[in-house]
């Protein structure tokens, strides 16, 4: 998650809701919390054509709420996206590569070997968050340079014949967040673009709308969406899609996410980070951070219902709609105590699990990092808290 823009974190913005979202949900803040971040809300983003046989097993039996709401009855008609999500699976997030303005201007360079590491492990997926907006014309027809379509090819091949399914997105396009009216038609024309192109890909490979829409754009979000479906739908009829909530991907925004009824091969994404001034204690980005620098997470009881809280308002959602959840970002920064970072990340992980979601951590080695790419050696606290079975 890297940002170059001052952005307002999805559960803290403004302050005024999160003491609303406290008062009524219960939400993922300490009731003691100082909050008063005016930041971005980042830090990194890791984000062939042949089917993937690999078998994804249910997620396992984890104890815990029996409060939680079951899960509704899948009809025949969504039965084939609750497949595709859930064979999503466990993934993690390529980060800081391909979103950066330029590959290898954030740290990461992309390789072979990370999707070999990556699918050995044990992870099902991997999310490849992309800059299209970086590397396409920014007048009409807006064509995206072939050089950098190759890169995302080999990017794509390289999961597949790791056997990795494949999530590609838009991300940090900041320019459609300020200004959705001017940015509209170049939006769709590098979704035309990307579904013509990957419009043969078998259907391990899935488009992400965009990440984290925020800002002006909010407003015209569902609407911006239903037109990208459309457009993706006129070569790509039974590709699955993922589109999240505005407002950061909040799941507290997914009341006010609209989604064509008829088309029933959508994934929706939410994104977790929350208690900030947990996840993202000391990140540099985040202007006043340095204060959280020490803020532990213990797993006690109203810490671990401040995330249930949470992740039950998204499933009561899901089930309203009959759409299934990817979580597709949650991360603590590499400034909290390694044994809060893994806590929370095991609680969040499993309580993904335990309600049907799919989940993506953020991300795979630069500062929230499960694997340091420095050393070569995975972070074995965070490793086994995403995949308990990961080492012997």
């Amino acid at each position: 998650m890297k940002m170059n823009k001052t952005q307002i974190p999805s559960f803290f913005s403004p302050l005024w809701m999160v003491l609303i979202i406290l008062t009524l949900f219960g939400c993922a803040v300490r009731p003691d919390a100082d909050i008063s971040v005016t930041t971005d809300k980042a830090g990194t983003r890791l984000s062939g054509s042949l089917s993937s046989t690999k078998t994804v097993p249910p997620f396992p039996s984890v104890p815990g709420n029996t409060s939680t709401p079951v899960p509704s009855v899948i009809s025949g008609a969504d039965e084939h996206v609750f497949e595709q999500n859930r064979r999503l699976g466990r993934g993690i997030n390529l980060g800081n590569a391909l979103e950066a303005p330029s590959e290898g201007e954030w740290g990461v360079t992309l390789n072979e070997t990370f999707f070999l590491l990556i699918s050995s492990a044990g992870f099902d997926s991997v999310r490849i968050p992309i800059r299209w907006s970086a590397h396409a014309d920014s007048e009409f027809p807006y064509t995206i340079d072939p050089v950098f379509f190759k890169r995302v090819d080999w990017a794509i091949e390289q999961a597949f014949r790791n056997n990795l399914r494949v999530v590609i997105n838009i991300h940090h396009y900041d320019e459609l967040m300020e200004n959705p009216r001017l940015h509209h038609d170049r939006f769709l024309a590098i979704w035309e673009q990307i579904a013509l192109h990957y419009q043969d890909y078998p259907e391990s490979l899935y488009f992400e709308l965009l990440n984290e829409p925020h800002g002006p754009l909010s407003v015209f979000w569902s609407d911006l969406a239903a037109e990208a479906i459309r457009t993706i739908r006129k070569t790509n009829p039974e590709r699955t899609l993922i589109v999240g909530p505005g407002n950061w991907n909040n799941m507290g925004a997914l009341q006010d996410l609209t989604l064509p009824e008829t088309d029933r091969n959508l994934i929706v994404t939410v994104h977790y980070y929350s208690p900030f001034e947990f996840t993202h204690q000391g990140a540099e980005w985040v202007s006043g951070s340095e204060k959280y620098l020490g803020t532990p997470w213990e797993g006690k009881e109203w810490e671990k219902k401040a995330i249930d809280t949470d992740f039950d308002l998204a499933l009561m959602w899901a089930q309203k709609y009959h759409r299934p959840i990817f979580l597709g970002e949650f991360g603590a920064y590499s400034k909290a105590d390694m044994d809060s970072r893994k806590r929370w990340t095991e609680y969040v992980a499993r309580s993904a699990e335990k309600r049907g979601f799919s989940w993506a951590y953020w991300e795979f080695c630069a500062g929230f990092g499960v694997y340091n790419a420095q050393t070569h050696v995975w972070v074995e606290p965070l490793l086994t808290a995403l995949i308990p079975s990961a080492l012997p």
